[in-house]
């Protein structure tokens, strides 16, 4: 990612409320209850990859999770969940930082979670480098949970271009070395009205 592309997620959150992005949720429910059905143990070691100012934190915070860390390019978005969240941040490791070039340390985390991240890389190479990243970041027979727009899901999000998924195609851009857990659609819908359908995949990296 460019730092066009950070000086656009920056000017997002600069200027909008966490409430009024498309994919703002008021409770991050699915990807809540699939990280406690694969990872039950609350000390379970969780990344959240563009985290922004998603509600997932409050969620796994309130569920008992004590290790998370929240990465995203803006730090404006950070900041703003930083400030909801009050003395709970102290608790949380909080990363200013591109995910295609961050140094992660190997077998970091148990859970891998990204929703609408991967979507926006459009370039196979991109697509690559995040995969390999997981590979690292991510310990043997740790998960990796990813969200995307649907094959029918729309075209474009914030101005941007994206990349569309069923269930087989995102889980093929992993392949060998990742099995597939299982897989969800999810018809959200936006602040102002319109649905977007979004594909859940998750996988496990094999041992």
């Amino acid at each position: 990612m460019s730092m066009d592309r950070r000086a656009h997620w920056e000017r997002v959150y600069r200027t909008k409320g966490p409430e009024q992005v498309s994919w703002f949720q008021a409770e991050a429910r699915l990807s809540r209850e699939l990280i406690e059905r694969v990872a039950p143990d609350r000390a379970t070691r969780i990344i959240d990859i563009g985290a922004g100012a998603s509600t997932l934190v409050d969620g796994l915070l309130a569920a008992g999770y004590e290790h998370l860390t929240m990465m995203d390019l803006s730090g404006a978005a950070l900041t703003a969940t930083q400030h909801r969240l009050g003395t709970k941040a102290a608790g949380i490791v909080w990363e200013e930082a591109d995910v295609l070039s961050t140094a992660f340390d190997a077998d970091a985390y148990d859970v891998w979670h990204d929703r609408a991240v991967f979507h926006f890389l459009t370039e196979a190479t991109d697509r690559a480098r995040y995969v390999a990243q997981v590979r690292r970041a991510v310990r043997p027979g740790g998960f990796v949970l990813v969200a995307t727009f649907a094959d029918d899901g729309p075209l474009k999000c914030s101005g941007l271009d994206v990349a569309r998924y069923s269930v087989n195609a995102l889980y093929d851009e992993f392949g060998a070395g990742f099995r597939l857990v299982e897989g969800h659609r999810e018809e959200h819908i936006t602040p102002s009205g319109a649905l977007q359908a979004f594909t859940y995949c998750v996988c496990q990296r094999e041992s």
